[in-house]
């Protein structure tokens, strides 16, 4: 075996490269970090952290809007996006020094900013020098998957890589894509005061149950949000005024025009490979993804892969998750497996939409046996304390009550659901929530109201006779 000059190369500075190379470099490894373009990736410049940022800002836009249900006499003023603009870039570079090459090379990382291309399966070259080690870990990410709509390519289109470097106010949108981030982008553009034109093939969240999405789907309508569902796009063009999109309806064979003065594409992601020399690696490429094993190794068994390029979620969480697996198999060699099941994720919508292990669609298609439960928010106090009573929970169980899945729309649902989370992950039965007491009054009141629903059921008039008949009960009902 030729000598290594590191334990671990590490290609990619997002998330999942720089816990990686966090982790390692704390536990005494030898580490080189390598990254084309800047360390935090996605994530802190382009998705969650400016995204979030956002949401929260049409939040505060929407309670003043709202002030008069809560009693309160308020006026909502004209909005400045590009002074929103300006506090999602604030809060980047609040966040930033975290991920900073300084802080990195600090905890004993060399970082290196440039290309990184393998020539061998032991070997990557940076800027003519070839680096060996003992494992290399792939975390390159994923950007943007443009979708081939006739036109598409004439036009100055927005993603969500370059929609928060939109200094003017938009006056129309049109979000191609109806997933977390063209529903996000919908709804704070509408509460920021844009005009917004949602368009997409499918429906709202279409990996979602219909009755949990179908919420988000009316507060949307509510909103002002102009939806164009189940509808194929056949060209769009460049007018004096923007943009021109030609749609189609697919099921009235309807064609119709949009004129809009932006358009944002969110139509999914795809995978980082391209220009790294997979093939002189031995690493093995399908549709367009990385082949990894369990383990998250490629075909070349030195070569691991973590975060969006490793998939299949596409979530920041996940990615640190991932991260930990490689550093137990590439440092200690435990045979450590990525988590398939029971993981969670949230769209950040008002009301949220959170979702742990399997949907209700998910168990009927697998024909699992199973039981549905629901509870709605407005008859959780707390909810209807705070004003927000839109949603629900909704728990899928095995038929003995094991806990299967969960999904919350409704307000804090994304906090709402670790709970969930710890059940399922412990494979625990629903009764465990309903004998676990919740604080009073708190919107995670829900989580043991929608659990005491399978009590209920299994309270039976003829079980409730033989109760009465037992302990001598006198009640009439």
């Amino acid at each position: 075996m030729r000598k290594t000059d590191y334990d671990l190369c590490i290609i990619g500075g997002g998330a999942a490269g720089l816990v990686t190379a966090a982790g390692a470099a704390s536990l005494g490894a030898k580490v080189i970090l390598i990254e084309k373009h800047r360390l935090g990736g996605d994530c802190l410049y382009t998705g969650c952290v400016p995204s979030k940022t956002m949401i929260h800002s049409a939040e505060v836009a929407h309670t003043v809007k709202t002030a008069d249900k809560f009693g309160i006499t308020a006026q909502l003023g004209a909005i400045n996006q590009s002074a929103i603009m300006k506090r999602v870039a604030d809060v980047i570079k609040t966040i930033e020094p975290n991920d900073s090459p300084e802080r990195f090379r600090a905890l004993g990382v060399e970082v290196v900013l440039s290309e990184a291309q393998f020539i061998a399966d032991d070997c990557v070259v940076v800027d003519g020098r070839q680096i060996r080690a003992r494992k290399f870990v792939l975390a390159t990410g994923s950007r943007p998957s443009i979708p081939p709509i006739l036109g598409l390519e004439s036009i100055p289109y927005l993603t969500n890589e370059t929609i928060f470097d939109v200094s003017d106010n938009i006056k129309h949108l049109i979000i191609v894509g109806s997933g977390a981030i063209g529903c996000e982008m919908a709804q704070s553009f509408i509460r920021l005061g844009s005009k917004v034109s949602l368009l997409s093939s499918s429906s709202i969240l279409p990996h979602e149950d219909s009755d949990m999405s179908d919420v988000i789907q009316k507060q949307f309508l509510a909103d002002g949000i102009d939806l164009h569902l189940g509808s194929i796009i056949s060209q769009v063009e460049k007018t004096d005024e923007g943009i021109r999109v030609h749609i189609k309806d697919d099921y009235r064979q309807h064609t119709t025009q949009i004129d809009g003065t932006h358009i944002l594409i969110a139509t999914g992601r795809q995978s980082n490979i391209e220009n790294l020399g997979l093939d002189k690696a031995g690493v093995d490429i399908e549709n367009g993804r990385l082949v990894v094993d369990s383990r998250l190794r490629t075909r070349n068994k030195r070569i691991f892969a973590c975060g969006d390029v490793a998939g299949p979620y596409l979530f920041t969480h996940m990615a640190e998750h991932q991260a930990g697996v490689v550093l137990r198999n590439t440092l200690f060699h435990l045979p450590a497996k990525a988590q398939t099941t029971g993981i969670p994720w949230c769209t950040f919508t008002s009301p949220e939409l959170a979702r742990v292990g399997l949907s209700e669609r998910d168990a009927q298609q697998k024909n699992i046996k199973h039981r549905v439960y629901t509870f709605p928010f407005d008859e959780v106090d707390r909810a209807i304390t705070d004003g927000e009573t839109t949603g629900m929970a909704k728990i899928i169980t095995s038929p003995k009550g094991k806990l299967l899945g969960a999904s919350i729309v409704g307000p804090h649902a994304g906090e709402l659901i670790a709970e969930y989370v710890l059940a399922i992950s412990q494979g625990m039965n629903v009764s465990a929530l309903s004998n676990t007491i919740h604080i009073y009054p708190t919107l995670a009141h829900i989580n043991r109201r929608v659990a005491d629903q399978r009590m209920k059921e299994a309270l039976t008039p003829n079980r409730k006779r033989w109760i009465k008949r037992l302990f001598g009960l006198r009640g009439t009902h």
